[in-house]
């Protein structure tokens, strides 16, 4: 008689875990990541702080050792100082990084529409150029203005600042222009075209205005590039009579002494239009940094 032998029953597996578990561990981690953003967010924001407290902070506070991380006791005299002090500078700030922006628009947008639209012959050495543009270090750019600008007369001029700031931006605003205006459908183009609208009508009329976030992504930057330049400025504007904020700062440096609440009351007052500008073109600049990253 033959003998049954039963299949060996297979091994049992754990169970599954539960749907309130895993919720539970992507809480857990979602809980993590955002304590660790805010840790990292706040160890890069310390310095700005900290700039704020010693703007307040008075001179004999300062020596303290360790130093107060609260301005307790603190003065006004460094935001005095800027305010009867540093107004020019800062209008000399402005008005040469408001002319940057114009310069670069007036040179980048045609070309980006050009090398997007037009594709000319050698488009492609073109915009290798531009790349390789962008890596020469500003201090050999300095070196080599200061001999044009001598020769134009334009050493300790606003025009010879606001050209040398503009070669910074123009070749970063015209890749920015070229792939946001590749994306733009070729239908459009020719629909203008078929109007009667030439090249130039084309582009100003059309382009120009659907071209909304490069404009103001560019535009930024070339103002934050130009309000925040202090090679250019020290080498083309050293002793003159129009000099920026970078270089009114250290009117508070001396030999012997430095008035750091003064300076740190200057860096902020200096920081507060590119903050500004910053929250209020941070959802154009996302739109028109991401330009031509994805295609349809």
């Amino acid at each position: 008689m033959s003998r049954i032998v039963p299949a060996a029953s297979a091994p049992r597996r754990p169970n599954a875990p539960s749907a309130r578990a895993r919720r539970g561990s992507k809480a857990a981690r979602s809980r993590a990541k955002t304590v660790l953003g805010v840790v990292l967010t706040a160890v890069m924001l310390f310095p700005v702080y900290w700039m704020i407290n010693e703007s307040f902070t008075t001179d004999q506070n300062m020596r303290k050792s360790p130093p107060d991380l609260i301005p307790i006791g603190g003065t006004l005299a460094g935001y005095r100082a800027v305010l009867s002090e540093q107004l020019p500078y800062l209008g000399t700030s402005l008005g040469i990084g408001l002319a940057t922006v114009a310069l670069t628009l007036v040179v980048a947008a045609p070309a980006g529409f050009a090398l997007a639209k037009l594709r000319p012959r050698g488009g492609a050495v073109v915009s290798f150029g531009l790349l390789v543009a962008q890596m020469i270090p500003s201090i050999i750019m300095a070196m080599g203005f200061y001999a044009i600008l001598l020769q134009l007369g334009w050493i300790n001029t606003v025009p010879g600042l606001v050209l040398a700031d503009s070669t910074i931006s123009v070749p970063f605003a015209v890749l920015i222009f070229t792939a946001f205006m590749s994306g733009i459908p070729e239908e459009l183009m020719q629909a203008a075209l078929t109007d009667g609208a030439g090249r130039v009508r084309t582009f100003y009329s059309i382009v120009l205005p659907v071209s909304r976030n490069a404009v103001v992504t560019v535009s930024l930057f070339a103002f934050l590039w130009s309000w925040s330049d202090f090679v250019f400025a020290s080498t083309l504007d050293a002793g003159g009579g129009q000099q920026p904020i970078t270089l009114g700062i250290y009117h508070y440096i001396g030999n012997n002494d430095q008035q750091w609440n003064a300076i740190m009351a200057t860096a902020v007052i200096a920081s507060i239009p590119a903050t500004v500008l910053l929250v209020i073109a941070q959802r154009y600049v996302a739109a028109g940094i991401t330009a031509g990253s994805v295609k349809d």
